[in-house]
């Protein structure tokens, strides 16, 4: 005899959704990607899925929002428990090439570049974006402007990691010490 099914709540089904819709945008992008896969790997029907997200774009949207959700808990975690002089950044970096190996969510956040010819792919990725930004000066405790060479060594290490090659050996070590 098999075991009951328990139902799934509509957020924890909009969770699977956003899962299965990450995983299906990352190889086919938003424009490529029919809902009727999204739907068909989250084992739902497509009119459920436009019950849960009203239109394709109002899902790639959610997915969006996920990535950089996602992206700013590893970076919280990565500094939690540190003392207040630690150097924070390079725990961020580590935990971000940890991050790196979920080839979905890498291949989606360059999937969300990709897109950005759309005015609401582009208005929110930018704001959340600059709001990343915002919180890796927070969390690490520097300045703006020490965040971006922070931001520039992720997107180096985001082509990296995409092309297969070993994010360890794209690590910018800064400059040499004087001989």
């Amino acid at each position: 005899m098999a075991a009951p099914r328990t139902r799934l709540t509509a957020q924890e089904r909009r969770e699977d959704v956003l899962a299965a819709a990450i995983a299906e945008f990352s190889v086919t992008g938003y424009h490529g990607t029919p809902t009727e896969a999204i739907a068909k790997r989250a084992g739902i029907s497509q009119p459920y899925l436009f019950r849960l997200y009203g239109t394709k774009k109002e899902l790639f949207l959610a997915c969006v929002e996920r990535c950089f959700d996602l992206t700013h808990q590893t970076f919280s975690r990565a500094v939690e428990g540190l003392p207040d002089g630690e150097d924070r950044l390079p725990a961020m970096g580590e935990a971000y090439i940890e991050m790196l190996a979920d080839r979905e969510l890498l291949l989606f956040q360059l999937q969300t570049y990709a897109a950005s010819a759309d005015e609401d792919v582009r208005a929110l990725a930018r704001r959340r974006y600059e709001q990343l930004r915002d919180d890796i000066g927070a969390l690490a405790r520097v300045e703006q402007g020490e965040a971006v060479p922070f931001l520039a060594q992720g997107m180096l290490l985001n082509i990296a990691a995409a092309l297969d090659l070993d994010p360890e050996r794209w690590i910018w070590q800064g400059e040499e010490e004087p001989a």
